[in-house]
């Protein structure tokens, strides 16, 4: 009998861990995606200003030297937002995510830095190099929110 009320015990305190542990992991998952989200909304932000600034120069109303300026700047901006991904802890689960985001946006700079050189020279091959690198940040992104969206269905 007292076998019994003591396995009983166990594994009633067996649930109660295992709950806790999985409450746990869930606040962890959540306060890995608002911060993720946030990251990806200061980018998303930094990368449709610069965006309108280039629209800007391309139709005059920046001269070059601005636009050079603005660009020096939004590299800065976005290696900062890039080094945000390594404060994050994320869960087992979303780490394949996570690299791919941070690709994304590490193509993103690159993509950027290639349209800066452009816009110097006027060498229509960076320019291409830039697409591409873009095209290669938009892949990442796409693949990094499908993972996203399968570790939260996996783990929730």
């Amino acid at each position: 009998m007292h076998i019994a009320i003591a396995a009983g015990t166990v594994i009633i305190g067996l649930v109660i861990v295992l709950n806790y542990n999985l409450d746990q992991v869930k606040i962890s998952g959540q306060r890995f995606g608002d911060n993720l989200a946030q990251i990806q909304s200061d980018l998303k932000d930094e990368t449709t200003n610069y965006d309108v600034k280039v629209a800007q120069y391309q139709k005059g109303d920046i001269s070059k030297d601005e636009i050079l300026q603005i660009s020096e700047k939004h590299v800065m901006v976005l290696n900062d937002i890039l080094t945000k991904y390594n404060t994050l802890k994320p869960p087992e689960t979303f780490v394949p995510s996570l690299e791919l985001f941070k690709l994304s946006t590490q193509s993103q700079i690159e993509s950027d830095k290639f349209l800066k050189e452009w816009i110097q020279t006027g060498d229509n091959s960076t320019k291409l190099r830039s697409d591409e690198l873009l095209g290669r940040a938009f892949e990442y992104e796409t693949r990094a929110l499908d993972s996203f969206n399968k570790a939260k269905t996996n783990s929730g």
